[in-house]
């Protein structure tokens, strides 16, 4: 089974096989939206780590960001400051995280690239983290961000 999205294909192979969010894009599960244009949706979590944590989906159904075609990244990127700072006016928060996991080994849990919106508050609730951080070696460092530039796509 497939659908367009203004020029984009979203794929789904069976019901069965279609994230909860294509669902949620197709209409057959209700949500409560907060944004929605033609290429991205933004819609409360079901499961809030705080009041007003959301979710901002691009309608390309592809599990990890990297997948993403140019022109749902580019929708991404404008319907986030977008959505966070509505929440923040909104909720009164004065603080969010962004996060975006991909893979499973990454804790994602619905594989459809979705980026989570989670505002903190002064009493704790939002995202807790734990930062297992490590010095980088100059040496180290400069051979792999060599490496990684050698296999950055064309802009």
């Amino acid at each position: 089974m497939r659908s367009m999205v203004r020029g984009t294909t979203v794929v789904a192979d069976t019901f069965a096989t279609m994230s909860i969010f294509t669902r949620i894009i197709r209409g057959e599960i209700p949500c409560h939206r907060i944004l929605e244009n033609e290429l991205v949706i933004a819609f409360l979590d079901v499961n809030p780590l705080s009041p007003g944590h959301a979710l901002v989906v691009p309608k390309e159904e592809r599990e990890q960001l990297h997948q993403l075609s140019q022109a749902s990244a580019s929708a991404l990127g404008a319907a986030l400051p977008r959505v966070a700072a509505a929440i923040l006016r909104s909720t009164g928060a004065t603080a969010y995280n962004v996060l975006q996991n991909n893979g499973a080994m990454a804790h994602q849990a619905v594989m459809h690239v979705h980026f989570h919106v989670i505002p903190r508050f002064e009493d704790g609730r939002g995202l807790g983290l734990a930062w297992k951080a490590s010095p980088l070696d100059a040496a180290s460092g400069a051979a792999l961000a060599k490496r990684i530039a050698a296999e950055l796509d064309p802009a």
